[in-house]
Formats: C-alpha cells, sequence, structure tokens
C-alpha cells in the first residue's frame, strides 16, 4: 500500500512486528494515559491561519546549538533498533545523515558508539546517556562519545527507576539473545535495570561538566521549576519530554508543558520537544508555541520496522513536506 502519513508506518509495523516487539515499542506507563495524551494534546491545538502572504518561498532550515539542519525535526533517542531492522542504529544514523537531520543515539543501543558513528561519518549526532551505579562506566560512555565526534550530550532525566509497562511484564520481555546492548557489553549484567543510579541529582550535571566539553541538553522536563534549574546548572539545551509517555502517567502531555518551559527559560537556552509528533502541523504546532525542534520517537521506529533505512527516511520526508505545507497554508 502507498505510504501516505506516519500512521500508515504505525499500522504496517504493528502487523509485522512480533507482538512483544510491538508492544515494548507502544508500551506506555500504567493505564497509558499520558502516551495517549501526548497525540490527543495536538488535536485540541488550532492555528490562527493568515491569508494572501507570499509563500511562493519557504526556508525551513533551523540550527541546533549552532548546527544547521534541513528542517526541525530530528530523532529521540530510543533503545533496540535491531527489534526494528538488522541494521538497527546504523541505518537510523544513515538515514539521518541523508536527510541532514541531527539523530540522538540511546545509551541502550544495540549498535556501539563506534558503529554508529562509522555508519554516518560526519553525520549530525548526539549521544543520550543514562547514568548508571557504577559511574566509571558513565564516564567512559561519556568521553568515548566526544572522541567520536558526538556533538552533544543528552542526559535523560527522568527516569531514576523505569516505569511499569504493563505489556513488557506480561509478556516477560528481554532482548533476543542474538542482540545486546552494545554500549555496555561487559560492565555488568544489563538485564537487571537497578544499574540505573537514582540517587542522580542536579549537582551531577557538575561532574558530567568536568568529563567533557560538549554542550549538555537535560532530557525530561516538564515544569518551570526544574527547566529554571536546568538553566543555572549550566545545560545548554531542554528536551521537554515524558518519556513517551513510559515513565510516569499522569503527567502533562509533552506540548501543554512547552510553553510553560519556553516562559521559564526565555531564551537562555533552547528548548526541544518529543513526544505525540505524528503530523507536519504537529511540528508547526510545536515551534509555534516555542520549541525550536522536534524529535520522533516511535515513528521513527516504523519506519526502520517498513523497510529499514529507506523508511525512515520515507517517514522524515513525509514530516517535512507536510510541515512546510502546513507553514504555506497557515500564511
Amino acid at each position: 500500500m502507498a505510504m501516505v502519513c506516519l500512521s500508515d508506518f504505525e499500522v504496517y509495523a504493528k502487523k509485522y512486528l512480533p507482538k512483544t516487539t510491538w508492544d515494548f515499542f507502544a508500551a506506555g506507563a500504567d493505564d497509558g494515559t499520558t502516551r495517549d495524551d501526548n497525540i490527543l494534546a495536538y488535536k485540541r491545538i488550532r492555528f490562527r491561519p493568515r491569508v494572501l502572504r507570499d509563500v511562493s518561498v519557504m526556508d525551513i532550515r533551523t540550527k541546533l546549538l549552532g548546527t544547521e539542519i534541513s528542517f526541525p525535526v530530528g530523532i529521540a533517542p530510543t533503545g533496540f533498533h535491531q527489534l526494528a531492522c538488522p541494521d538497527g542504529e546504523k541505518s537510523t544514523a544513515r538515514a539521518a545523515k541523508a536527510m541532514n537531520v541531527c539523530y540522538i543515539a540511546s545509551t541502550y543501543s544495540t549498535s556501539s558508539l563506534e558503529e554508529i558513528s562509522a555508519a554516518a561519518p560526519s553525520g549530525f549526532q548526539w549521544f543520550q546517556l543514562y547514568i548508571h551505579r557504577n559511574r566509571a562506566v558513565s564516564k567512559q560512555l561519556v568521553q568515548q562519545a566526544e572522541a567520536l565526534g558526538f556533538q552533544g550530550l543528552v542526559l535523560t532525566a527522568d527516569l531514576p527507576y523505569t516505569g511499569k509497562r504493563r505489556d513488557d511484564v506480561r509478556n516477560g520481555f528481554q532482548l533476543p539473545p542474538h542482540m545486546s546492548l552494545k554500549n555496555l557489553e561487559g560492565a555488568f549484567e544489563v538485564c537487571k535495570m537497578m544499574i540505573l543510579d537514582p540517587s542522580v541529582t542536579w549537582n551531577d550535571i557538575h561532574w558530567l561538566q568536568s568529563l567533557t566539553h560538549l554542550p549538555i541538553i537535560i532530557k525530561g522536563i516538564l515544569t518551570k521549576e526544574d527547566a529554571e534549574l536546568a538553566v543555572r546548572h549550566g545545560a545548554q539545551g531542554i528536551i521537554v519530554s515524558n518519556h513517551g509517555g513510559r515513565q510516569l502517567d499522569g503527567g502533562p502531555a509533552t506540548i501543554d508543558a512547552l510553553v510553560e518551559v519556553v516562559e521559564a527559560v526565555q531564551g537562555r537556552v533552547e528548548v526541544y520537544l518529543d513526544g505525540g509528533i505524528r503530523k507536519g502541523s504537529d511540528v508547526l504546532k510545536a515551534l509555534a508555541l516555542g520549541a525550536k525542534c522536534v524529535f520522533i520517537g516511535r515513528p521513527a521506529l516504523w519506519g526502520l520496522a517498513y523497510k529499514g533505512e529507506e523508511g525512515l527516511q520515507d517517514v522524515l520526508r513525509i514530516l517535512r513536506d507536510e510541515f512546510r505545507l502546513s507553514m504555506a497554508l497557515t500564511g
């Protein structure tokens, strides 16, 4: 069938991925209320379109911390891409480079940082970090990412413990034996999520700054109070995120939290957003409310499931073209 919109890729992925894999990608915490509200919140927002404005030429490029991208959409950090396609994160990196967007590689990748970097040399890549109880492992990953040419460090701040995702519990979800978390091989028994350090605080931002010259972007902020703290502790970017609704159920949709965060930082740092982006018009709504760029999580995985690198490029192209059309039609 013709793939016309992102929901077509969702339908395909649900049909063809193994059930346990689909359930893992789709899971929200508890009732899934926040996961679903991430999408529904966009439907409640309305444009005020202006007409008879010259939209014959449009420039949809933007910059993230000084680096230009072709349009304001990037790929959010998600784990286990080999579950979606055989080449995993290497396909993701190549697609991102081909479309000239930012790819945030996850600590929990099924390809190593070296493999991701080698798959798309000179691609625009950030590295997403979970701080582990074994701080030496986190230190090594940060320094490795910088040495390989990653251009930003994204600290995920909303996962001191893993949220309760019911289908994963029912399915007894774990990675197949032939896959592994390449960045953590040999570091510890990675199937136990207790390797995450729940004692991490704002003071640890200074520890990270002592390890690297990379700009630090904090992902998982939903309130003005935490946005203010992020600025105070030297973050250079904020990703308004609720982890795709996979952590705390009952928090706000990210697009609803965005305005509060943007008002709090007052332009001192760049603000981005993930969660619930399904159309180009969603991208425009996020930008209109103050985001510099948005990042897609699940739709990237659907694209990989459809046709690997090519499928992910298709997803990005559709979002790009819909975004440009929405800009034109709103004037």
